[in-house]
């Protein structure tokens, strides 16, 4: 086994060096759980009959991993980040390959866990991987850049499955067995062609910081916030509204295009802006969508809002990577490790129990669940506020000097 220090790095061709693995493993990781997410809400309602409890309780089960991510820590201590990174990518590719067979609420639940597991210890790794790899001045635009690659990916498998799905008459087995293989290919040439790279050696035990205490608190708003989008926005299109598999799929694409041409925007304006603002400006819009969603069903507006909406809270989510950057710039280089498990399972905290407790509510008021959501959007940006104009150690938030710097 080859292993490059990442200073070293520059020497390797293009081709194997460290950010063109990560740009690989950008792509492989939406082929597998974008294509996923595309056929799931069709696909358990029609195979398994599932109705907001159903999928509250699926969604539950799926963060259940999320919230154990801090077991990073102690797999580190026997595996290289950069192989757990792609074993777990290999679990989640796998998992998504063999979802069909298993069109049963309990059968569902298995495959969900065993693929959240795969994508969730990636996340947290990849996290990882990405702050220790890029340099503090090249992060917000190459981040950026990354969240291009991979939707990307997404869009080319999505609009495979929009022009292909109803001129073949695909199956949900064929999809899901292409999409999942496609990520499991790609993760053996990962394995097979990169060395081992070496940075700055981690922390491998679990520790919790006084002075990251908002980036904490940041995590745990933005795994409370998310779960409702991503359970209960693409389950409105389907339920309200009878989206199909091809007209989930088309909105998902659109979803993507737009990352691929504004993410990178996105991170040279992180550069610009700082933390602070762009996190700012995210929560506003989505304060301002969560509440048009709760007026969908308490006014009746139309389908062709409920769509654009969609698209427009999906852009403001790709602004969460803000958040890793101000960590970068905070954090000691080697916290970076047991800080992002840390962080990942606190960001799913909410996650476990908030789907299930939240399939309730919809059953009875769905338009109740979109005003919650938009009261953590508001929670959020007070602690976005927080952040320091120019956030670096000893200077995590605007109380860190006795200083309330303005918003800019």
């Amino acid at each position: 086994m080859q292993i490059v220090k990442l200073e070293d790095a520059h020497t390797l061709p293009v081709w194997r060096r460290p950010m063109t693995l990560l740009m690989l493993m950008a792509a492989a990781l939406p082929l597998a759980f974008a294509t996923w997410s595309a056929l799931l809400n069709n696909f358990v309602i029609e195979r398994a009959g599932f109705t907001g409890v159903e999928i509250g309780w699926l969604h539950s089960v799926r963060e259940i991993p999320g919230f154990l991510a801090v077991g990073v820590i102690a797999v580190i201590m026997f595996m290289r980040e950069q192989v757990l990174g792609l074993v777990s990518l290999l679990l989640l590719g796998a998992a998504t390959a063999v979802t069909a067979w298993f069109p049963s609420f309990g059968g569902i639940l298995v495959v969900t866990m065993i693929s959240s597991i795969g994508y969730h210890y990636f996340e947290t790794v990849n996290q990882s991987l990405q702050l220790q790899w890029l340099s503090k001045e090249r992060a917000p635009q190459a981040l950026g850049w990354l969240v291009a690659v991979g939707s990307g990916a997404s869009l080319l498998s999505y609009g495979l499955l929009v022009a292909t799905w109803e001129l073949f008459d695909l199956s949900y087995n064929t999809v899901y067995l292409i999409a999942g293989g496609a990520c499991v290919v790609i993760t053996l040439y990962c394995a097979a062609v990169f060395p081992q790279f070496e940075g700055e050696p981690q922390i491998k035990k679990m520790i919790f910081r006084r002075r990251y205490w908002l980036y904490y608190a940041l995590q745990f708003m933005s795994g409370a916030r998310r779960q409702i989008f991503l359970v209960f926005a693409a389950f409105m299109m389907v339920e309200r509204f009878g989206f199909e598999v091809h007209e989930v799929t088309a909105l998902f694409l659109i979803n993507f295009l737009a990352n691929m041409v504004f993410a990178p925007l996105m991170g040279r304006a992180l550069g610009h802006w700082g933390e602070r603002n762009i996190l700012a400006f995210e929560y506003v819009g989505l304060i301002i969508v969560f509440l048009a969603y709760g007026g969908i069903y308490m006014f009746g507006w139309g389908v062709v809002l409920a769509a654009t909406l969609y698209v427009i809270d999906h852009l403001f989510f790709a602004l969460a990577f803000a958040q890793k950057t101000y960590f970068q710039k905070i954090a000691d280089p080697g916290d970076i490790a047991p800080t992002a498990a840390v962080a990942f399972t606190i960001n799913h905290i909410a996650a476990v129990f908030l789907p299930a407790s939240m399939g309730y509510l919809w059953v009875v008021f769905p338009g109740a669940v979109f005003g919650l959501a938009a009261g953590m959007a508001c929670v959020s940006l007070s602690l976005a506020l927080m952040i320091p104009r120019q956030p670096e150690k000893g200077n995590e938030t605007i109380f860190s000097r006795g200083l309330v710097a303005p918003l800019t």
